[in-house]
């Protein structure tokens, strides 16, 4: 266990981005209540996410991790969970046959609830009330009543993401995730994208590869592996007294484990070296993110990683850019440099939603996807130019059809953004724009491996 650590701790720490609740006695009821629920992930599996992500660290792997802003109980719907899952599915796919190594995929689903928000309040139309703050603590209807933090929806959040993990454990393992049918499922989305011509040489070639493989023999009768898949689940562990209530000891190491998702991550507002949730995730042993943005220096950074893994483990950290198209150029290189020259082992990963954020004159909060593709292609440019790995991509995306992110292949203007505009939080990519930009990405990944392929030839 870390030293001077414990379940609690993080309340001896300052801390940012919490609601104040009410009423602490029925706070406390909840949390009691919580702390009584049987763990919704296992500590086995933490381990297994932990040494997939080791063979990220290494480039033996990829990571894919991508899900919903915030989730809710008003969209809470198997067919939901579906859609997202299959999209993930044909993303990993592509990136799998791009990349030539293991795609490692994880979910932002089944606990992702709780955001942290700029402001403690918000204004409409002269009227100020409490933000926001997500599903499991307060309601997003623009009223004082649903404004108020309510712990009761932390048992509808527990009971929902029980459920969702149930569901997801089925499509993993019981056929939907077989890679025939995740390979029909693209060729379909090829055939009805405006964009899908592009895509077709590098769809052409997976298909002829299932078919080399079902000529030897391998198919998803003789191979189980093509039948099933890993999915993993994860969060931000922003509400910490309901993280600390899911935090049990392993019975087989003596390790504590936040049970209420397999990895947690830290975000930007709540990376502070002195903070709670630092405290906090320093000493659950669950692999862990920490969001990196434009104000982190290179100093604070290098603390920051031997503070939440002292003992170098390879897979324990995630290092999530979240910079902007207009600032990861500058920003990300001297990050990659120092932790290059530290010696730390670590996952790099992107995350081009949340620096290209903007707010439009409609009020809208949108993102425009060329702006998401040019953070991805300097990411990756980043770390072939530092000879470092680009490890993988964070995306807030769903499997609806939803009109939230300006352009794509379906070229979606400012005025259509009204038409499906479903987000309780931030703006998502919709799954078709999801798709493209795994298609482009995979390019990219196929360019790079060739280019180090002549490289090496020619040496």
């Amino acid at each position: 266990m870390a030293p001077n650590w414990t379940p609690q701790s993080w309340q001896d720490k300052p801390i940012r981005q919490v609601p104040t609740y009410p009423d602490q006695a029925a706070l406390d009821a909840v949390l009691a209540r919580v702390r009584t629920h049987p763990p919704l992930v296992f500590a086995g599996e933490a381990r297994n996410l932990t040494a997939a992500l080791g063979q990220v660290a290494e480039g033996k792997a990829f990571l894919l991790q991508g899900g919903d802003c915030a989730e809710s109980f008003a969209e809470f719907h198997p067919d939901n969970i579906r859609d997202m899952f299959r999209v993930m599915l044909q993303m990993a796919v592509v990136l799998t046959f791009a990349a030539g190594v293991p795609v490692v995929k994880v979910g932002r689903i089944a606990g992702q609830f709780a955001k942290p928000r700029s402001d403690d309040n918000e204004t409409i139309n002269g009227v100020t009330l409490p933000s926001y703050r997500g599903d499991n603590i307060n309601g997003s209807e623009f009223t004082a009543a649903a404004r108020i933090p309510d712990p009761q929806r932390m048992l509808q959040a527990t009971a929902q993401s029980a459920a969702t993990l149930n569901l997801l454990r089925a499509f993993a393992q019981g056929g939907y995730a077989d890679l025939h049918n995740v390979h029909r499922w693209m060729l379909g989305f090829i055939s009805d994208s405006p964009a899908g011509e592009q895509y077709q040489g590098l769809a052409q070639r997976i298909s002829e590869t299932l078919e080399f493989m079902a000529a030897c023999g391998i198919t998803s009768e003789s191979v189980p592996q093509l039948r099933g898949t890993d999915f993993y689940t994860s969060h931000e562990a922003l509400l910490l007294a309901y993280e600390q209530a899911m935090t049990r000891v392993d019975s087989t190491s003596g390790d504590w484990y936040d049970t209420s998702a397999h990895m947690l991550w830290i975000g930007d507002r709540t990376r502070q070296l002195d903070g709670a949730h630092v405290e906090f995730m320093r000493g659950i042993k669950n692999p862990i993110g920490l969001k990196c943005g434009p104000s982190l220096g290179e100093d604070e950074l290098l603390r920051l990683i031997a503070t939440l893994n002292p003992q170098n483990i390879p897979g324990r950290l995630t290092l999530i850019a979240r910079f902007g198209a207009d600032k990861i150029a500058e920003k990300l290189p001297p990050l990659v440099r120092a932790v290059k020259r530290e010696g730390a082992k670590v996952v790099w990963s992107s995350d081009p939603m949340h620096g290209n954020t903007i707010k439009l004159q409609s009020g809208y909060k949108t993102r425009p996807v060329d702006r998401i593709l040019e953070e991805v292609r300097s990411f990756f440019s980043v770390h072939r130019a530092e000879g470092t790995h680009a490890g993988g991509v964070h995306f807030e995306m769903t499997g609806q059809d939803v009109t939230e992110c300006l352009g794509g292949a379906q070229a979606i203007k400012e005025l259509d953004l009204a038409e499906r505009y479903q987000t309780a939080c931030d703006p998502r990519l919709n799954a078709s724009q999801a798709l493209e930009l795994a298609f482009l990405i995979a390019q990219g990944i196929r360019d790079e491996r060739m280019k180090d392929a002549g490289l090496a030839a020619s040496a």
